[in-house]
């Protein structure tokens, strides 16, 4: 619990350690090694979240090249508590490479995964409504829906609402450049919303404080 309150910042009650905003943030230390290791940054201003996970948990830089270490620690953490599978650390490697050929490269690519996968979380959330209240006890039911409602956004196009087809494209094209699988979005998406699910709601008594 320490190492999650020091890590990401917050106060031990405020926040669930593993909880959603831990997931995403680990996320970006995996993006961030990845591009250190695989474009030779050595500047840890320019990964911010790396920095800090480093920093905090003192991981080593292994071979005299940021990012190798980091990769294994993040990785290691994260199939640990999320238990996330080695495909979804091979498909962002593989994203990075195809994307990032040089330095100028890094900023653009990491302000397109944001952007995905901000549209994206809110166009699952859109499409799914109701069946986002399927208690998380019926994981198999949730993913199944969530495996659905990710096949809809890429391979569906007689959506209704303009809002919709909108962020449907704009998923689409996003996606086109970063190249990852139905199932990588799948399973992101899955373990970002079952993790949402278990947030606590601010308390009554919390909000008249403010």
């Amino acid at each position: 619990m320490g190492i999650f309150s020091k890590l990401f910042g917050r106060k031990e009650q405020e926040s669930k350690t593993g909880g959603m905003e831990d997931y995403m943030t680990l996320v970006r230390v995996y993006f961030q090694a990845a591009l250190a290791a695989q474009l030779g940054i050595s500047n840890l201003a320019m990964l911010p979240d790396l920095r800090l996970f480093k920093s905090t948990l003192h991981v080593p830089t292994q071979n005299n090249k940021l990012g190798v270490g980091e990769k294994g620690h993040c990785r290691k953490m994260m199939m640990e508590i999320y238990h996330t599978d080695e495909q979804f650390f091979k498909e962002i490697d593989q994203s990075i490479r195809r994307n990032c050929k040089k330095l100028q490269d890094v900023q653009v690519y990491m302000i397109q995964f944001q952007s995905f996968s901000q549209e994206l979380m809110m166009l699952m959330g859109n499409l799914m409504k109701f069946k986002l209240r399927v208690p998380s006890i019926f994981k198999k039911t949730i993913y199944a829906m969530t495996e659905k409602t990710v096949s809809d956004i890429f391979m569906k196009n007689d959506y209704k609402d303009p809002s919709v087809i909108k962020s449907v494209l704009n998923v689409r094209k996003l996606n086109a450049r970063l190249n990852f699988s139905q199932k990588w979005v799948t399973d992101f998406t899955y373990q970002v919303m079952m993790l949402a699910k278990k947030e606590p709601r601010p308390k009554d008594e919390d909000v008249k404080k403010k």
